[in-house]
């Protein structure tokens, strides 16, 4: 939905609200002069959920199926990172062999659902019908119709991830599982076995989804300029310097290429982030540390850890990231559609992980529970999630309740960077323009190349204005009160 109005100044304004085919609630703002020209372009996130507060007062090991309830699309990503912070407070480094393999294989099935329903369900119409395309086929429904093959590839990719949360949490959705040192139950051989019945449609579906990225980007010369733009980038990678999405050290490199940092323990995160709060958002604008507010700013998600990272461990995933890699004749692939590529690389790389995890002996072990140690006041897990690198960060008392949380979410890292996409894509197709709805649909494909998953992102509380309004019930105004950023109250 689309509306505009002007102000005093002359000035127009036009909202998209809510921003489609993404996960949450936000709205994209313009502000255009007499003439049409682009004077603002913001992306607004404009529900509040306030979980670092909630988790406050609960017991240490409740928190990673609380946490999990941020979202539905990516429950199994805060289980894990918040499970990894709660495996410090318990006093346990090093989990069995057999829980890390199941914790692992649940994150490749998380990743790899998320991922086909991102692409296949979400982004795809754009691509297949055109940005411009006609807005009653450009959905799910109408790739069914015209592309059925396509699509129920999507379907049956993101079935298949979900399976395999479901065999090891009980649930496709807010299961349980890990428990303090490890995991609650072991992988039943029965389930083990379909699902392995399934590996090699899913390995066949996961290459053509890339092929289908790679032919969409050398057929639109176009989508090389779109919203492109040279930034820092953030992610995990192991200590050979390979892709990573379960645990590892935090790398950093400037638009150039060149290393911030690299093997950082993200134990020490606040050594080198920041969170900047602004008045028109409850989304809060991360930065390292060392490069100030202005500069510091990065992008995380499959197009940073595919930058990021020296190889891939699986040779199918290896092949494409080379592939990908050589569209750059710099060091770093800079295109934000290319995002969608390098999550199609990250998903081909989760289907031939599942399928060595599946085929190794220890992971239907019985063996789930390590040693704990003495316990600890502060646990912090790190997680490559499918959006980006998530931080959980929990402090707790002698009685284990938790007393303080912070939670870095990837759509949070990735705040900026999708306003900057914004103003880019509003000044090169909407400036000076008639606004149609085929512009206007530009800027949600900039905001949707990025995955974002608003829900997740409104964690904590902000300095954003906030206005309520008492009405009766014919609709007229009663009272009104307002916070202004500042704190103070007014009404």
């Amino acid at each position: 939905m689309t509306s505009g109005k002007s102000n005093e100044s002359g000035m127009r304004r036009i909202a998209i609200d809510p921003v489609t085919r993404v996960e949450g609630h936000g709205k994209i703002t313009l502000l255009l002069d007499q003439d049409n020209h682009i004077q603002e372009a913001r992306l607004h996130i404009t529900e509040f959920r306030g979980f670092e507060k909630f988790i406050q007062g609960r017991p240490y090991w409740d928190v990673p199926f609380f946490v999990q309830r941020l979202c539905g699309i990516c429950p199994v990503s805060h289980q894990l990172a918040a499970a990894k912070a709660v495996d410090q407070l318990a006093g346990v480094d090093q989990l069995t062999s057999t829980a890390e393999k199941l914790r692992r294989l649940l994150h490749f099935g998380q990743v790899l659902q998320s991922h086909a329903l991102h692409f296949f369900h979400l982004s795809s119409p754009d691509f297949l019908f055109g940005f411009g395309g006609d807005p009653l086929r450009r959905n799910i429904m109408g790739v069914l119709e015209k592309y059925p093959e396509i699509a129920m590839q999507g379907i049956k990719l993101r079935k298949f991830g979900q399976q395999i949360i479901e065999a090891i949490t009980g649930k496709r959705v807010h299961g349980t599982g890990t428990i303090p040192g490890g995991m609650n139950k072991p992988l039943a051989p029965d389930r083990r076995d379909a699902l392995l019945t399934e590996m090699t449609a899913i390995l066949q579906w996961s290459e053509q989804a890339v092929e289908l990225n790679a032919q969409i980007h050398a057929t639109h010369a176009e989508h090389a300029d779109f919203a492109t733009m040279p930034t820092n980038y953030l992610s995990l990678v192991d200590k050979n310097g390979e892709l990573e999405l379960y645990h590892g050290g935090l790398r950093a490199r400037y638009p150039d290429g060149g290393l911030i940092f690299d093997q950082f323990d993200y134990c020490d995160y606040q050594q080198i982030l920041r969170e900047e709060v602004r008045a028109w958002s409850y989304l809060k604008f991360p930065y390292l540390l060392q490069l100030g507010e202005a500069q510091g700013w990065y992008r995380v998600g499959p197009l940073a850890r595919i930058n990021n990272c020296d190889s891939i461990t699986t040779p199918r995933a290896e092949a494409a990231r080379k592939q990908f890699k050589a569209i750059s004749a710099d060091n770093l692939v800079h295109d934000t559609l290319g995002y969608h590529w390098a999550r199609m690389i990250e998903m081909l790389h989760c289907a031939e992980s599942i399928q060595i995890l599946l085929n190794d002996p220890g992971i239907t072990g019985a063996d789930l529970v390590a040693e704990k140690g003495g316990r600890r006041h502060e646990g912090i897990g790190v997680i490559e999630a499918p959006r980006g690198t998530l931080f959980h960060h929990y402090q707790v008392d002698d009685e284990g309740i938790v007393t303080r949380a912070n939670l870095i979410v990837s759509t949070t890292s990735n705040n900026q960077a999708m306003n900057e996409s914004l103003r880019i894509v509003a000044n090169r197709y909407l400036d000076g323009q008639e606004i149609t709805e085929t512009l206007l649909n530009h800027l949600e494909v900039a905001v949707r190349a990025y995955d974002p998953c608003l829900s997740c992102a409104t964690h904590a509380l902000g300095k954003m204005p906030l206005q309520v309004d008492l009405v009766d019930t014919e609709g007229a105004l009663i009272h009104r009160l307002v916070k202004n950023s500042d704190g103070r109250l007014n009404g």
